[in-house]
């Protein structure tokens, strides 16, 4: 009789790329604690759009899990899904509010961009980007997004706060969240030191533990039934979409989760050895997953589904296949039940002043960040056309707080730096077609 885990062997691959099946489900785990968060701060940010909170939230865990199941099953990466922050605040604050859109309209807007991106994934355009980026920027994607991890788990963990005046500063070293954060990093670093299997697993329990005496972690209950999805399903207006106004706004959406996608998949495969002679293997495959979930996100309420940057915390946790997305899209589903439970780990702190922070999973972002950190040593720091390109891509996504922008400064400066250095013919075509769109959508913006 064939056992379960000759089974999973057989079906992820699991010998051949040197993991286990407790290893894989331990980063299914870590990826889905890690960004959890998106089961409630979606939903927060698109009810500010006169959405139903807990509709949107069972849209996001079907979204996400749908997502998570393609990439593990068809594509087998521990790559998880879910709508992204940044566009989720575009699509409620610029087009519905700032714009007067509904936000039925604008889930029309959504799913038309989810549709063109599984035309331009069908094409192998989108494949065509992720293969023709030289391998120093791709190490720059990589660095960049480390950085950005990091900045965001500062934020998270109370160590940076905004500032009027110097639009950042060091928070309260002194507050709760900020020590426990402390004490995560340390706990986590001393692990990996050590050597130890699971470690950041191990740390992120172990913090959850500690923090519930001081409030960090509170208890709301195991079981709760699943919002109804009603007032957002099938509500999306594509006819209200489809003119040219608000082509012009599918047309960021897709614009954003294009190079969203592929820096995620750049980075997060360069972290985990995924990319062999500067090509992603099976990167159509890789690259379906958001576009599907896009589309059907748009339908069940949501907005638009990309590569989570939190599944770099399962692959430093040691995921390598797509069993560990599986478990991330089981959880993705078991939160509709259980949500108190997600709710606890990776749920926020509220302070007197409504600020939000969440100790618990800072750390693993920080830690994941310094990992990721480590592609700089690859880039070739004394040849000025390739040094000042990749630069710009580590600096800019933590300081643009995006990774589709930070990507936007290296891919424009590349082709202009190959042209004024006399090696303009070493530049692919589509690179010079990607940095004129860069240049055509600031512009226009």
């Amino acid at each position: 009789m064939v056992s379960v885990c000759e089974i999973l062997d057989r079906q992820f691959r699991l010998n051949e790329n040197n993991t286990d099946v407790m290893t894989e489900v331990r980063a299914g785990v870590v990826t889905f604690l890690t960004a959890s968060y998106i089961i409630f701060v979606q939903p927060a940010v698109l009810s500010d759009a006169g959405m139903d909170f807990g509709a949107v939230m069972t849209a996001t865990c079907l979204s996400s899990a749908l997502g998570c199941l393609i990439m593990g099953l068809w594509a087998n990466y521990p790559i998880a899904l879910a709508p992204g922050m940044g566009i989720n605040f575009y699509f409620t604050y610029t087009v519905v509010i700032g714009q007067g859109v509904s936000w039925q309209v604008a889930l029309g807007a959504v799913f038309i961009s989810g549709v063109v991106l599984i035309l331009l994934t069908v094409f192998r355009f989108r494949e065509l980007i992720i293969n023709v980026i030289p391998e120093y920027l791709k190490n720059g994607i990589a660095a960049g997004i480390g950085l950005f991890i990091t900045f965001i788990g500062f934020v998270h963990g109370g160590w940076v706060i905004d500032s009027p005046g110097t639009f950042v500063q060091l928070g309260d070293l002194k507050s709760l969240p900020a020590l426990f954060t402390l004490l995560g990093v340390i706990l986590i670093g001393a692990l990996l030191y050590r050597r130890v299997t699971g470690a950041i697993f191990i740390g992120m329990v172990i913090m959850g533990v500690l923090g519930i005496p001081f409030g960090l972690v509170e208890f709301f209950g195991l079981v709760s039934p699943p919002p109804d999805i009603a007032p957002t399903f099938m509500q999306m207006d594509v006819a209200g979409a489809m003119n040219l106004g608000l082509l012009t706004i599918a047309g960021v959406f897709v614009f954003v989760d294009l190079f969203d996608t592929a820096g995620t998949l750049v980075g997060v495969g360069q972290q985990a050895g995924f990319i062999k002679g500067g090509k992603l293997p099976r990167a159509k495959r890789a690259l379906m997953p958001d576009a599907v979930a896009t589309t059907a996100g748009a339908a069940m309420g949501t907005s638009t589904v990309t590569c989570y940057i939190e599944s770099s915390a399962g692959i430093a946790e040691g995921g390598r296949t797509g069993l560990a997305s599986v478990v991330t899209a089981f959880l993705f589903l078991l939160a509709l039940f259980f949500a108190p439970i997600a709710r606890m780990i990776g749920g926020g702190y509220i302070v007197d002043d409504g600020t939000v922070f969440y100790p618990i999973t800072a750390p693993v972002l920080i830690i994941v960040g310094c990992l990721m950190a480590r592609n700089l040593t690859h880039i070739r720091w004394q040849q000025w056309d390739e040094a000042l390109p990749s630069f710009l891509i580590v600096v800019g996504m933590p300081l643009t707080y995006s990774i589709a922008d930070g990507m936007a400064l290296g891919f424009i400066s590349y082709p202009l730096i190959k042209v004024c250095s006399g090696k303009a013919r070493e530049v692919h075509w589509c690179l010079y077609l990607i940095a004129v769109l860069f240049v055509v959508r600031y512009w226009t913006m």
